[in-house]
This record gives structure tokens, sequence and C-alpha cells, in this order.
């Protein structure tokens, strides 16, 4: 397991290590806590689910669909740096949660891979507010890929649980065929269309162009890679014929982005 004695230093020398990114976090009002591991388990042969107890941040924090934080890692230069992951299934309660992890190269990877319980390792919640419209939207239009597949879990199960009968369509980008097998909590009158990664996102793009039709009075929410989010955003606002109001977008991640 990685090294993590720096995440227990207080005071400036913890912040120094953090470097620039835990700098401008905290000049935004980020609060730092301390995840503990409480388990893990393989949801596919690409992915894994650790299970934390929050530190209090499920305590401090009021709970709203795709909400996330940011991890810190140790990389092989021995430098901190921060990942975004979204809480699968929180329960405050008992201030816990999970959190999946894709199992590429990278640092990130190679912690939750050697995580045990009783593990620790530090995080940061700087805010990630999202809440169902009002009026509720006739329908959702959803376009993301297995990073985001949590976020479009937690929205799922709001939809749900908020009473709101519309349906979701969901156009779900995948790369591995084992990712198909991912638990998604689609309701009987949701659809999804699967997209395999091809063309650096083209092809979910092109998609998602394709099934245009008007969809005014329903709300879409996209998070994809960076380029992949501002086209599908830009769809649903210019072919799908919703307002910028209308669309929630975020992208999760940089294509080729160093994870070591």
């Amino acid at each position: 397991m990685a090294d993590f004695d720096r995440l227990d230093q207080t005071g400036p020398t913890k912040a120094a290590s953090r470097g620039w990114q835990g700098a401008m976090l905290k000049l935004f009002g980020a609060d730092d806590y301390e995840l503990t591991v409480t388990g893990s388990e393989r949801v596919t042969d690409e992915f894994l689910r650790i299970g934390f107890t929050g530190g209090g941040l499920l305590t401090d924090r009021p709970l709203h669909p795709t909400m996330w934080l940011r991890l810190w890692f140790e990389n092989n230069h021995g430098k901190l740096h921060q990942r975004g992951y979204t809480l699968v299934d929180p329960d405050t309660a008992t201030d816990s949660f999970s959190i999946e992890f894709a199992m590429h190269d990278g640092a990130a990877t190679r912690w939750a891979r050697d995580a045990c319980p009783g593990d620790t390792i530090g995080a940061s919640f700087l805010g990630s507010r999202f809440a169902i419209p009002e009026p509720a939207p006739s329908g959702w239009l959803i376009a993301g890929d297995t990073a985001s597949l949590p976020a479009i879990n937690s929205l799922l199960d709001e939809i749900s649980s908020a009473g709101h009968g519309a349906p979701a369509t969901i156009w779900l980008e995948y790369t591995h065929d084992s990712d198909r097998s991912l638990p998604i909590r689609l309701r009987d009158h949701d659809t999804i269309t699967w997209v395999r990664r091809e063309r650096d996102g083209a092809a979910l793009v092109e998609a998602v162009r394709a099934a245009a039709v008007d969809a005014t009075g329903q709300f879409g929410w996209v998070a994809l890679d960076t380029k992949s989010t501002r086209a599908v955003a830009a769809s649903f606002r210019n072919d799908y014929g919703l307002g910028k109001k209308s669309v929630k977008s975020q992208a999760y991640w940089v294509p080729n982005a160093s994870q070591s």
C-alpha cells in the first residue's frame, strides 16, 4: 500500500504537501476529511467498490444526488494529487458510503487495489450542488460513461424517491465488454443505448445527435470526457430544444490525463 503518512500531518505542512491543488481548494473553502476503509468488493474485472466511513462528512453536509468529493493519492514521484469520485449509496445515519474505482493504471488504482479495512485516506469536499428542477421535467436526457455511472444511478434513485415518474433516455459509453454488466438502476419506462467508446468519444456524440427529437420540457444531464461533454450538451440545447438552464453538464475526465 502507498505511504500516506503526510495525510496525517496537520497545519501548514499538510496543506503544502498537496501543492497548488490543495491551496486552491482551501482558497475556495473546501473542507478536509479523513475517510476510513470498511471493506471492498469486486464489481467487475475492471471495477472495484470500496466502502468508507466519512469522518463526519455526511454529518456536516446535506445529502444530494450526484454528490462527490476529491480523494488525495500519492503518485510515483511522491507528490499528492486529487481525483473526484461520486458517493455510492451514502447513508447519513452511519456516515458511510462506497466509491467505485476503475482498474486502469495509476495512483488511484494502486491505492484501491491494496486498500484494507482500517486504512485511511484524505478527502476534500468543496461542494457539488444539484437538485431536481422544479417544476419537475417531463423527461430526462442523460449521457454518461462508466466513470459517471455512480452519479447516474444516484440521479435515477432521486428521481424515483421524489415520486417523479418522468422517463429517462440514457446513452452510456463503455470500453470493456464487462462494463455492460455494471449495475444500472433503470426503471421499466427508462431506455438505455450502450455505445462503445470509439474515435475519442465521437461515436456517442453521433448517437445522441442521430436520435434528436423535440424534447421541450425535459432536462438534460451530461458527464463524459471534456470534449464529448461540450458536444453533447450543445446537442441537447440545439438539437433537442432544451434551454441553457435545462442542461446540467460537467466534464468528468480529460483524455490521456496522467494517472501516475
